[in-house]
C-alpha cells in the first residue's frame, strides 16, 4: 500500500477494529454504523469515506451478548498490516479478562503507537469506546494525555492511570468525568497561535480555516504554517490523535466526532440526521499544529 499522510476525498479512511472475546457489542455496532455510513458526498452512496477491517484471535468471536460476529483478519495478520490503518478502535466488554490474561489487543495498541512514532507524518487516530480506554491506560498511551471512560469504571480507571505512571516513570492522566469523550489532538492547535495550544475547552468538532479536514492535503496548502516532521517525531505518542469515550452511546458520539474531523462536519450531520441521534459533543484537548 502505497504511503499517504492522511485519508483525502478520493479515497476511504482505513479503519480497524479489535475484537476481543466477550467485547460488548453496541461499543462495536454503534461506531461501525456511524463509520459505515459516512460518505464523503451524500448525494454519492459511493462515496464511503471509511473502510472498515475486523481484527480477532479467532474466525468468530462471541461477544458480551452471545452474538457471534465474525472476523476478517487474526492478530498477527493486524501486526503485519498496522501500518495500513489510519484509525484503531478499541472496544469495552470484559476488559478485567483481557487485563488478567495480559491479552490482545493489548500488544496491538501499543504496536499502534509504535508506528505512528516511527512515522509521524501521517495522521492515525487511537478510539477508545466505553472501558475500552483502561486497555489503552493500561499500556501507558494515556500517560500525559486526559481521558475518560464509562462513569461506573472511573476509579479502576484513575487507578490503572495511577499505576502506569509508576510503573513506567510516566506523567499522570488527567481523567475527566462528566463528559461524552475526550480528544487529544496532539499534533494540531486548534485555534489561534495567540491562544495557549494546551487548553482544555469544550467543543464541537473543531475550528479550522478551511472545510478540508485536519492533517489533509487541503488544509495544508491553505495552510502557511511551516511543518517539521522531526518537530512531530518529539511529540507524545509522535502526534497520534487519542479519543477515549464514555458508555456505549457515548461511543457513538466519539464517532461521529471522527467523521467530523476526518471527513466533514457535513458528513457527520448527515449521519446523526441518518441515524436519528442527538449528537452530543465532548471535551478537546488541543494540541500543536506543526
Amino acid at each position: 500500500m502505497a504511503s499517504k499522510t492522511s485519508a483525502v476525498a478520493d479515497e476511504p479512511v482505513d479503519v480497524l477494529f479489535a475484537l476481543h472475546p466477550k467485547f460488548n457489542l453496541l461499543d462495536f455496532a454503534g461506531p461501525l454504523e456511524v463509520l459505515t455510513t459516512a460518505l464523503h458526498d451524500a448525494n454519492d452512496k459511493q462515496s464511503k469515506a471509511f473502510e472498515v477491517t475486523i481484527a480477532a484471535g479467532e474466525p468468530k468471536v462471541l461477544s458480551e451478548q452471545g452474538v457471534i460476529i465474525g472476523s476478517q483478519i487474526s492478530w498477527k495478520e493486524a501486526h503485519e498490516r498496522l501500518s495500513d490503518f489510519d484509525v484503531i478502535v478499541v472496544l469495552g466488554g470484559n476488559v478485567e479478562g483481557v487485563l488478567k490474561e495480559k491479552s490482545e489487543p493489548l500488544d496491538l495498541i501499543t504496536a499502534f503507537s509504535e508506528v505512528q512514532k516511527a512515522d509521524p507524518a501521517r495522521e492515525r487516530t487511537l478510539l477508545s469506546i466505553c472501558t475500552g480506554s483502561l486497555l489503552l491506560a493500561q499500556q501507558g498511551i494515556l500517560a500525559g494525555l486526559s481521558a475518560t471512560t464509562h462513569p461506573d469504571f472511573i476509579i479502576k480507571f484513575e487507578n490503572l492511570c495511577s499505576q502506569a505512571a509508576v510503573r513506567d516513570l510516566g506523567e499522570r492522566t488527567d481523567v475527566v468525568e462528566d463528559t461524552r469523550y475526550v480528544v487529544n489532538n496532539l499534533r494540531f492547535e486548534l485555534g489561534d497561535e495567540d491562544e495557549n495550544p494546551y487548553i482544555r475547552r469544550k467543543s464541537d468538532a473543531g475550528r479550522r480555516p478551511s472545510n478540508a479536514r485536519k492533517g489533509s492535503i487541503s488544509l495544508k496548502n491553505a495552510n502557511s504554517r511551516r511543518e517539521s516532521i522531526a518537530r512531530r517525531a518529539a511529540m507524545r505518542l509522535g502526534g497520534l490523535r487519542v479519543i477515549t469515550s464514555g458508555g456505549v452511546a457515548a461511543g457513538i458520539d466519539a464517532a461521529l466526532y471522527l467523521v467530523g474531523v476526518l471527513v466533514s462536519e457535513e458528513s457527520a450531520n448527515e449521519v446523526a440526521r441518518v441515524m436519528q441521534v442527538d449528537f452530543k459533543k465532548g471535551v478537546v484537548v488541543d494540541g500543536i499544529d506543526v
